[in-house]
């Protein structure tokens, strides 16, 4: 039995990766548990676990007196002590050793359950730590499986198995097993309760991060993401920055030869990118925002609210609205504004009226 015991130790180490040590004192308390619920009076238990001697053993400890014991469950009388050891006296402890068939069915089942409750806070207290320094970071991940129907996905993650709704996949990607992709490690869910490490590719941060690895300038601080705006799976806006006036940000973004900004592209699935100049200027800023759309005019509201209005070229207005109004949420959402277009058209025929 002891051979049996202490290979599942061994499995349950190398499933777990919690240390020898933890677990032996793991499995130990679960023990103590148990055998305390079969002898609640027993004040002293001793349990033996020793994975290099392959001992384990029970021992019930009662202090040995001269007669009929008082404490039946703490004490034993010296003519019944010496059954166990001859030469025991007076005042001495005596250890009762328990079987595993003394101990019962209903008492190794409760150490299991106490041994599978500490596993289960241990994994927890884990995972959250684990995912906590990758939070707001990009990982790899290997798609394990995909629901047929559902289309959610099971990705391994450094050995674990992290949920991936559809709704955070890029609408239109269509992942499968064996797939390697890259994920944004959103934060850990009910870190106090039953912990999930939440991940996403539809999270704007995820494009800031891919920036970051294609663009040195960024990664170094050089050029700076100021904004960012984004539809996942049809359009993305960039508004970035210099710290140095002989860097172009919009140039190192690209790369040579288009380089950068079309791996950060084929990431994402095809899904557009316009790249931005920001301008502390909230009206040029606007202005730059409603890119590609040629803007003829930018109107902040005198209250102070974050409103404006824009005139665009005729021929330019449902370039700058946008499909479904893409170009204009985005734009409204880069800036922190709130854009009203209109075309010169509609207002040159107003001013006449």
């Amino acid at each position: 039995m002891n051979t049996e015991l202490f290979e599942a130790i061994q499995g349950l180490q190398q499933v777990s990766g919690i240390s020898q040590e933890i677990l032996i004192e793991r499995i130990k308390q679960g023990i103590l548990k148990a055998v305390k619920r079969d002898y609640p009076d027993t004040e002293n238990v001793r349990i033996d676990l020793d994975p290099e001697k392959q001992v384990f053993e029970m021992n019930l400890l009662k202090q040995v007196v001269e007669d009929e014991p008082l404490d039946p469950a703490n004490e034993i009388g010296l003519e019944q002590a010496r059954t166990y050891n001859p030469k025991l006296t007076i005042g001495d402890m005596c250890e009762i050793p328990l079987s595993p068939a003394t101990f019962g069915r209903v008492a190794a089942a409760s150490a299991k359950q106490s041994i599978r409750s500490d596993m289960k806070q241990f994994e927890r207290d884990r995972l959250v730590s684990q995912y906590k320094d990758k939070e707001h970071e990009l990982v790899s991940a290997t798609v394990q499986k995909v629901e047929p129907v559902t289309g959610n996905a099971i990705l391994l993650i450094d050995k674990d198995e992290i949920y991936f709704p559809k709704g955070e996949q890029i609408p239109g990607e269509e992942l499968k097993a064996g797939d390697i992709i890259k994920v944004y490690v959103v934060g850990v869910i009910n870190p106090d309760k039953k912990p999930s490490v939440k991940v996403s590719r539809t999270h704007r941060d995820f494009v800031k991060r891919l920036f970051e690895i294609e663009v040195p300038e960024i990664y170094d601080g050089t050029v700076e993401v100021k904004a960012i705006s984004r539809e996942a799976g049809a359009r993305s806006k960039i508004a970035v920055a210099s710290r140095n006036a002989d860097v172009d940000p919009i140039g190192a973004c690209i790369g040579p030869k288009r380089s950068r900004i079309t791996a950060i592209v084929n990431e994402l699935g095809g899904e557009k990118i316009d790249l931005i100049n920001y301008s502390e200027d909230d009206a040029e800023f606007i202005a730059k925002a409603l890119s590609p759309a040629e803007v003829v005019s930018v109107t902040l509201a005198e209250d102070g609210s974050r409103s404006c209005r824009v005139i665009v070229p005729a021929n330019q207005l449902s370039l700058a609205i946008g499909n479904k109004g893409q170009n204009a949420k985005l734009a409204a959402r880069l800036t922190g504004y709130k854009i009203d277009i209109v075309s010169s058209e509609a207002v040159e025929t107003a001013s006449e009226q």
